[in-house]
C-alpha cells in the first residue's frame, strides 16, 4: 500500500509535466492514435494532388501539341493561299491566251509578208510573249501533251485518231493546252489520242 501511495505522486509528476509539454503542440496532435489517421489522411490527398497535377500535366502537354498543329495547319493554309490564290483568275486569264495562238495560228502566209501587218503580227506575238512570261512568273506552265502517252491527271481525250505512226495511247493532237499552277492542276490539255485503225 505503501508502495502505491509513493507511486500515485510520482504519476502525478509525471502527468503534470507531459501536459506542460504538449502545451504548445496543437489539440489534433495530441493524440497519437488521432494523429496517425490524420497523416493517413494528409498522405491520401497529396497522392490525390500528385495525381491532379500529372493529369494537369498531360492536358498542358496536349494542348501544347493541339496549339502547334493548329499553327502548322494555318502556316500551310497561308502558303497554299500565296500559291494558288490567283487559281481563279489564272483560268479566265487562260482563254486570252488562247484567242491570241488562234489568231497568230490563223494569220495568212501572205498576210504575214505584207510589211503593215508584219507590225501589227509582231505586236500580237510580243503581247503572248509577255503572257507566258507572267504565267511563269505566277508558276503557271503549259502542260506537255503532243507525242507523249496521254496522262488523266493532266490530259483529256476528246477523241481518238486512228493511226500506224503512233502507238495506241499516245497523244497526237491537241485541241486545247492545258496549264498548271505550280503543282496543281490549272486546267487539262484537251487531246486526240492514238489508237490502231480498224
Amino acid at each position: 500500500m505503501n508502495d502505491e501511495n509513493n507511486k500515485e505522486p510520482q504519476d502525478k509528476a509525471v502527468d503534470e509535466e507531459v501536459a506542460r509539454e504538449m502545451e504548445g503542440v496543437p489539440e489534433h496532435l495530441r493524440d497519437d492514435g488521432e494523429a496517425a489517421d490524420e497523416d493517413k489522411g494528409l498522405e491520401e490527398a497529396l497522392a490525390k494532388l500528385k495525381g491532379d497535377l500529372d493529369s494537369a500535366m498531360q492536358d498542358v502537354l496536349y494542348a501544347r501539341a493541339e496549339t502547334q498543329n493548329v499553327r502548322r495547319r494555318l502556316e500551310k493554309d497561308v502558303q497554299d493561299a500565296r500559291n494558288y490564290g490567283a487559281t481563279s483568275f489564272a483560268r479566265d486569264i487562260l482563254s486570252v491566251a488562247d484567242n491570241l495562238a488562234r489568231a497568230l495560228d490563223h494569220v495568212p502566209e501572205e498576210l504575214r509578208e505584207h510589211e503593215k501587218a508584219k507590225n501589227f503580227i509582231a505586236g500580237i506575238e510580243a503581247t503572248q510573249r509577255e503572257l507566258e512570261k507572267v504565267f511563269g512568273q505566277n508558276g503557271i506552265t503549259r502542260i506537255a501533251a503532243k507525242g507523249i502517252p496521254l496522262d488523266p491527271n493532266q490530259h483529256q481525250a476528246m477523241m481518238e485518231v486512228p493511226t500506224d505512226e503512233a502507238e495506241p495511247g499516245t497523244i497526237v493532237q491537241e485541241m486545247q493546252a492545258g496549264y498548271m499552277i505550280k503543282d496543281r492542276l490549272l486546267r487539262p490539255a484537251m487531246v486526240g489520242v492514238a489508237k490502231k485503225p480498224d
